[in-house]
């Protein structure tokens, strides 16, 4: 085989076939001995285990030799047959390794109730991160996916708690003054728990103080309503214009993760 430092690129020659990583031992003799689509002594039960790193760049560099077998084929029969190898080795590698999603979605947003959908659209990711694996690389597929799975878990966070802020609490008239009613539509946990990665105990983007001042404000508490600043203030010590110093700081925080957060979507 070609060395695993050979130049290799990404490609897609027709429209509607899969983008594949092409690699030169494409074109050797022993390309389709090597590459064939085969599945033979492969156990396909991962229900309590991942597919091994090594089946799994197995698969990988079968699958994209697939794709561009495809994309070279000179008839419908042979893209056909070729397309249904590509996505066969896809769907083998993503249920060999959904436990990945499990494993993010329990780490980033455990309490959420929103995981269920969250495990869903990581779904989407995962399948992406299969096409895009190139195996020669020597890198773990286990590593590469979940890292694009923490980002995405990332993202998706981060918007949520966008809509739940947009829809709710308007920041750029809130820098100091009293929070407006919140909507009866937006006061079920449901709509309160999106803003819950901001205000776990392990997230850095506030100070502890601040998370407690904003869901006490804010009514992002299941038990609390909102309170003025001069009761957060006898709950916390501090005077009133302390508390009104720590929650323009802690929106001002969340302002500038939203904006970010809406520049790198």
């Amino acid at each position: 085989m070609t060395s695993p430092t050979a130049p290799f690129e990404r490609r897609q020659h027709r429209t509607g076939l899969p983008s594949f990583i092409f690699h030169p031992s494409f074109h050797s003799p022993t390309a389709e001995r090597e590459y064939a689509p085969t599945f033979e002594g492969i156990d396909e039960n991962y229900d309590s285990r991942h597919m091994p790193d090594d089946v799994t760049r197995d698969h990988a560099r079968r699958m994209h030799y697939a794709a561009h077998r495809a994309n070279e084929a000179k008839n419908v029969k042979e893209i056909a047959f070729w397309q249904r190898h590509y996505y066969t080795l896809r769907d083998r590698i993503v249920l060999g390794n959904r436990k990945l999603i499990y494993r993010a979605v329990r780490r980033r947003l455990a309490l959420s109730n929103r995981a269920e959908d969250l495990i869903g659209d990581c779904q989407i990711v995962l399948i992406q991160a299969v096409a895009a694996y190139n195996p020669w690389l020597g890198i773990r597929f286990s590593t590469y996916a979940y890292t694009c799975l923490v980002r995405a878990l990332s993202r998706m966070s981060q918007r949520m708690a966008g809509d739940w802020l947009a829809r709710s609490l308007p920041l750029d008239s809130l820098p100091e003054g009293e929070p407006r009613k919140t909507p009866e539509h937006d006061t079920t946990p449901t709509a309160l728990i999106r803003i819950d990665e901001f205000l776990r105990e392990d997230h850095p983007l506030l100070s502890e103080r601040e998370k407690v001042v904003i869901s006490r404000r804010f009514c992002l508490s299941e038990t609390t309503d909102g309170q003025t600043l001069e009761k957060v203030g006898k709950e916390l010590g501090l005077s009133k214009e302390r508390v009104r110093q720590v929650q323009a700081s802690a929106l001002d925080k969340l302002r500038k993760a939203l904006l970010d957060s809406t520049k790198n979507s």
